[in-house]
């Protein structure tokens, strides 16, 4: 049964011109430089310093999985890219939402010493 899912997913990467593998690496790979990048983008904020960069960094961590599949990827059904785009959605106004609260606490903290 384990050969015949991997068969499947296999086969999706070869329809679409994409390694499931690299997807899956650059994917699980990416979050703790997302991680990293929110952290200093909250130091930041907390020192009142521009966010532009940390953000732009959080962003193309967030995304980078789905730019190789929109780079090497062929013939991706239209339903996979409005999938692929609200998930971004919810995942970005999920990420601004947690980070600000972030920055609030961290303020909040730095005020009260």
């Amino acid at each position: 049964m384990l050969e015949s899912i991997n068969q499947w997913f296999l086969s999706l990467g070869s329809e679409y011109g994409v390694n499931p593998y690299v997807f899956g690496a650059i994917y699980v790979g990416a979050i703790p430089f997302f991680i990293l990048s929110i952290g200093w983008l909250v130091r930041r904020a907390k020192a009142g310093k521009s966010t532009v960069l940390p953000t732009m960094s959080a962003g193309f961590f967030f995304v980078s999985a789905y730019l190789y599949l929109a780079v090497a990827g062929r013939n991706i059904p239209v339903w996979v890219w409005v999938f692929l785009a609200a998930l971004i959605v919810y995942g970005a106004w999920s990420s601004i939402r947690d980070t600000r609260k972030k920055i609030a606490a961290a303020k909040e903290e730095a005020e009260a010493r």
